[in-house]
């Protein structure tokens, strides 16, 4: 019987329920996806890019389980006051409170395993689609890919099975510590304004020097770094929370009081529905404003990187290829490309040490990074020529330190492009002048150093030119520091970080206006008394209609513009690392409108469902 009442009560609110369902089914199916991609053994183990990225997939199921956590709690207390007056009629007609707490329990759990289902369901295709999209950025085909893979289905089954279980729980005590009399009478409370007075407007000023702080923290994170983060995160959200909690009911009430401006058609009406029920909303719009942020920020972050591959790769590496006593086929790779600029030093080897020319180093000097005045790390990839003298007898050791006669410092940093750590491990790197070269006994051996005009050009060279070298010194992939390996690790990383940060910033983007969604169509049974008493007075249908659009969009209009502003003045706080931290961040704003305006619409239509029901 009580299987059959909540099957019954579920069928009455399904239009609220799928808007929470659809929310549901997005994060279970990321989450699983994120799970299937970190987890997926066989394919982590097909290529080591992949099994490099896979904590940020790692991190992005971390974080989106705790935005998930708080959405799930949220959504179905926002579910249980839709139900309180039902059930608070229940028990006045004899229902027993333990009854109606286990109908509650029930129709929670049975919500929960229809979005696990479809969440699952959906995760399966979005896997597949977003891994086979992986592979083909990253050129290679995983053989042992496998997008319903069980582990993942076990994880995600026993979080959101443990998650629905705590949120049944929860709105089962929540339902018996309420009286028959407070339920029965639920459209009936309201709440309260926390800030009165002048205390409101000192607040408010707070709350803007606070944003003022973190602001310029982040846009001076380059020199504040750490502690930077640290200031703004905390002084950020405490001034968006106090922002919306004195300065939003401030501003509504100047609206209120406007007269040229509330006495325009059924403006009055619609600042006074405003002011009634922004102080039961600034906590929820605040909350909305951050996770705009986090949404957007997470999207635009991730474009923002990819953008920045190559410039990160020609910082940490300047010469495409660094080759010592090429062979036959390496020659021939060679051959097949057109360098920008290539060097040959000589070089001869004891068993002590490796001889370098004085004279053929100063006179083709290599290039290095010029990050001495750099301002960001993005300005570091200008490049420039080793300056300075080459001392004849300097030396440079990779396995000991050494205090006299070294080599100086920026000819220490090309020497690593020279001869790559892995080669003479053993010998120490000593200047010599040309004579005493000639002089000295062993063969010669030539190292080769060459810059491309574009590396994306040559990538299949390149890789079969590091397949070459790893044959050649028998070492592992990950002893490799050619620029082809750089760009391959931190190519692999950025794509991952990209479809972590679009995927986890759409369903903040998603959740966020659900939560809003749910607050405002909580209290809208408040509000039926209202629009009754207009409509019984001759106010037409097409003018409240027209209210409630006007109401709703500077209900979600406020939260937006913080939430945006947040998302343009954070992104300098990767500017330090950035050459162009706003690459496209157009697309994740006008990907957040279009989601922001179609849960507008939706609650605008399921506002009026209850507030306007039809008329025969």
């Amino acid at each position: 019987m009580l299987f059959k009442l909540s099957m019954s009560g579920l069928t009455s609110k399904l239009k609220d329920y799928i808007v929470l369902l659809v929310g549901l089914v997005m994060s279970i199916s990321i989450f699983y996806m994120f799970q299937t991609l970190a987890q997926n053994k066989a394919f982590l183990k097909a290529n080591s890019t992949i099994s490099q990225i896979g904590f940020v997939f790692h991190a992005g199921t971390v974080l989106l389980a705790i935005i998930t956590f708080f959405y799930i709690l949220y959504a179905n207390s926002f579910l249980l006051s839709l139900r309180q007056k039902e059930f608070g009629m229940y028990m006045m007609l004899g229902a027993k409170k333990h009854k109606i707490t286990f109908l509650m329990f029930i129709e929670t759990v049975v919500l929960g395993a229809a979005s696990l289902v479809i969440g699952i369901a959906v995760g399966v295709g979005l896997s597949q689609g977003v891994g086979q999209l992986l592979m083909k950025q990253l050129e290679f085909t995983g053989g042992g890919y496998q997008a319903f893979y069980v582990p993942s289905i076990t994880v995600t089954c026993i979080f959101f099975c443990a998650l629905f279980v705590l949120a049944a729980i929860m709105n089962s005590i929540k339902l018996s510590r309420i009286s028959v009399l407070q339920l029965v009478h639920a459209d009936a409370q309201t709440e309260r304004p926390v800030v009165k007075g002048k205390i409101t407007g000192i607040v408010a000023v707070f709350a803007i020097i606070l944003l003022g702080v973190g602001y310029t923290s982040m846009i001076n994170i380059s020199k504040l770094q750490e502690m930077g983060v640290i200031i703004a995160l905390i002084t950020i959200t405490s001034g968006t929370y106090m922002l919306f909690g004195s300065a939003l009911p401030f501003m509504i009430k100047k609206l209120k009081s406007n007269k040229k401006r509330s006495e325009k058609g059924l403006n009055a009406f619609t600042f006074a529905q405003l002011n009634f029920r922004i102080n039961s909303l600034t906590k929820v719009l605040a909350t909305i404003a951050m996770l705009v942020a986090l949404g957007a920020g997470a999207i635009s972050t991730g474009m923002a990187f990819k953008n920045n591959v190559m410039r990160t790769v020609d910082t940490l590496a300047i010469y495409d290829v660094a080759i010592h006593n090429p062979s036959t086929e390496e020659k021939k790779i060679l051959d097949g490309m057109t360098f920008q600029e290539k060097n040959e030093y000589h070089y001869k080897t004891d068993d002590k040490y490796v001889y370098y020319i004085k004279e053929e180093l100063e006179k083709n000097r290599p290039l290095v990074q010029n990050s001495k005045n750099a301002k960001r790390l993005a300005d570091a990839s200008k490049i420039k020529r080793v300056s300075g003298e080459l001392p004849v007898g300097a030396t440079l050791s990779y396995i000991k330190n050494t205090s006299d006669n070294v080599i100086p410092e920026e000819w220490r940093t090309a020497f690593k492009k020279i001869q790559p750590h892995y080669l003479y491990t053993d010998q120490t790197i000593k200047i010599v002048d040309k004579k005493m070269y000639d002089g000295l006994q062993g063969k010669e051996n030539i190292a080769f150093l060459g810059k491309t005009n574009d590396l994306l050009t040559y990538k299949k060279e390149l890789k079969k030119i590091d397949e070459l070298q790893l044959a050649k010194y028998k070492i592992a992939e990950v002893e490799l520091t050619s620029k082809y390996s750089i760009y391959t690790e931190f190519y692999g990383f950025t794509s991952g970080t990209i479809f972590m940060g679009f995927f986890l910033g759409l369903a903040f983007l998603a959740m966020m206006a659900s939560c809003l969604m749910f607050k405002i169509l909580s209290g809208a049974s408040k509000d039926i008394t209202r629009y009754q008493m207009l409509r019984k007075i001759g106010v037409r249908r097409e003018l409240l209609t027209k209210s409630i659009y006007k109401e709703l969009f500077l209900v979600f209009l406020f939260p937006a513009i913080v939430g945006i502003a947040h998302v343009l003045v954070g992104m300098n706080m990767f500017g330090f690392i950035l050459h162009d931290p706003y690459f496209r961040i157009w697309v994740p704003i006008v990907m957040f409108v279009v989601i922001y305006a179609i849960y507008y619409f939706i609650t605008v239509q399921l506002y009026k469902r209850i507030v306007l029901p039809k008329e025969d």
